[in-house]
């Protein structure tokens, strides 16, 4: 099987609403060979969820793709069942990448059609193509939307493809990949695009280039979506807009936000999305599982730390720490505040602080903390916590953490490796507290399928509470349009639909929510 290529990152930080930074550090790791524990420990998985996943490659003679079966064997079978809908979607968009794709007859009519400037009927498929920008979460969301966004409106999704992410993911669809080719016309163009770039949809209508009456539309068109897009980009997410978007064949889209929400809101879309996600927190946690499979390098590190430090485990728990800026979140009030939120929330026992640590009972029970972090003290704080002091429930806690690199490394491809088996590790957690407004924890919460303990942020004092339960497990969109497409004024766009409202973590961003929550 054909591994997945991403697109480099541009950047080593990336900006999002109000200058916030989004990073993620994690430690260059060896490849280590592959552990598979007692599958007995394992669930059994549900028919349709398998559906999504192994049954549809198993005969397709694909090179080997470990994770995408063994994975039944560290995770726990979701409760969350996708619908029959979005299965049969998803096995008519495999047919259609699989007739469209790289290196068919349709791609190569398209390609000539792309050339050629113009729209002509030699071909009947068509294209969003996905370029990369900011870090390892922000693309998998984005990538996630942007999918969506094809299943929409029956568009072949393909990866821009650079060297910096090498071998991260397998291929999600059977005997074909969503791999951009390396002699895509504009390849080198469309690397470098960016707001101000004057082919960008946004930017043609500002300029009156393009038009709702325009009669010859181009044969491509490229769509800016991320966080500093403005009005005329965001205008994308207006149902007139998309009429004419639909007659353009080839559509290059750079984002790094999670704008799936907006696709919520929109009339064209909104029938079809009821059928496919009746329940509307597990849009991620559904599509995420069905693209996002660990490549067997990736896997392999996923497999060895799990049997080296969690498998014994009865409970797991993970603690994901983002500091957006030491400044305002200094390590002794962040510190404070976890331990607040674990205890509060009675993740983890309170300390005998006064008595030494004895040798632990076989029969005690045993809880494994996960902290994944930028920085080593906070794991030292809590190891030393835990593993000098016995626990006022006779509990034997053990802490653990993978890496800890102290600095942003978004150009090593080890870097991007590491942080994916984290975040994988971080998702087959019992429990979760992440950090406010963290990609890297968005998409672990949504693979695992549950809603976090949530650490607010830190302003001046810690927070009281210092942690909430989240109420979606969906990821949030920072960077949400404010307009109404209909009205043209600017509005709360949470008014439109019971099942967008506003973030837990960011007050003006927005997520789905089943309307009961």
């Amino acid at each position: 099987m054909k591994k997945f290529w991403f697109s480099k990152l541009k950047v080593g930080v990336c900006s999002i609403v109000f200058s916030v930074v989004l990073i993620f550090v994690c430690q260059d790791t060896a490849l280590d060979s592959i552990t598979i524990f007692d599958a007995t420990k394992s669930s059994a998985i549900d028919s349709r969820e398998e559906s999504l996943f192994s049954s549809r490659f198993s005969d397709s003679g694909e090179e080997s793709c470990l994770s995408r079966n063994q994975s039944v064997l560290y995770r726990k079978s979701s409760p969350h069942k996708p619908s029959s809908y979005l299965i049969a979607k998803l096995r008519s968009y495999e047919e259609l990448h699989k007739r469209c794709g790289p290196r068919t007859n349709s791609y190569k009519r398209s390609i000539k059609q792309l050339k050629s400037g113009q729209i002509d009927n030699s071909s009947d498929c068509k294209y969003v193509v996905w370029v990369a920008d900011c870090g390892l979460g922000n693309r998998m969301l984005s990538i996630t939307s942007a999918f969506l966004y094809g299943l929409l409106t029956d568009r072949v999704l393909l990866i821009n493809q650079e060297q910096e992410m090498v071998d991260l993911f397998c291929e999600p669809f059977p005997t074909t990949s969503w791999i951009l080719p390396e002699e895509f016309p504009f390849k080198n163009e469309t690397s470098g695009f960016n707001q101000k770039y004057g082919h960008t949809y946004g930017n043609m209508l500002k300029n009156n280039t393009i038009n709702y009456s325009t009669q010859l539309l181009p044969s491509y068109l490229y769509l800016y979506l991320s966080h500093d897009c403005d009005h005329d980009d965001q205008l994308f997410f207006c149902d007139q807009d998309q009429a004419l978007l639909n007659q353009v064949p080839w559509l290059i889209m750079k984002s790094n936000v999670y704008f799936l929400p907006s696709m919520f809101l929109m009339s064209s879309f909104d029938q079809e999305l009821d059928k496919l996600f009746p329940d509307k927190e597990t849009v991620f946690h559904h599509l995420g599982r069905y693209l996002f499979h660990p490549s067997d390098r990736v896997w392999g590190l996923i497999t060895k730390y799990y049997q080296d430090h969690l498998a014994k485990a009865e409970k797991r728990i993970g603690i994901q720490i983002r500091i957006f800026s030491a400044k305002t979140s200094p390590f002794e009030s962040v510190m404070d505040q976890i331990l607040a939120c674990i205890q509060k929330e009675k993740l983890l026992p309170e300390v005998e602080t006064e008595k030494s640590l004895a040798s632990p009972s076989k029969h005690q029970t045993s809880k494994a903390v996960l902290v994944t972090s930028l920085f080593r003290r906070y794991f030292e704080n809590l190891n030393k916590t835990y593993g000098e002091h016995p626990t006022k429930t006779g509990e034997v806690v053990a802490v653990y953490q993978p890496s800890h690199k102290g600095k942003q490394q978004s150009y090593r491809n080890s870097h991007n490796i590491q942080a994916w088996a984290e975040i994988y590790l971080l998702s087959l957690s019992d429990e979760l507290v992440t950090s406010a407004w963290s990609t890297f924890g968005y998409v672990a919460q949504g693979l695992r399928g549950i809603r976090p303990l949530i650490l607010f942020k830190i302003r001046r004092a810690i927070p009281d509470p210092p942690c909430g339960r989240g109420v979606s497990m969906e990821p949030c969109y920072h960077a949400p349009p404010t307009f109404d497409c209909k009205t043209k004024k600017t509005v709360d766009t949470t008014s439109f639909v019971p099942h967008v409202k506003h973030c837990e973590d960011i007050r003006w961003g927005i997520k789905l929510f089943n309307t009961s929550s």
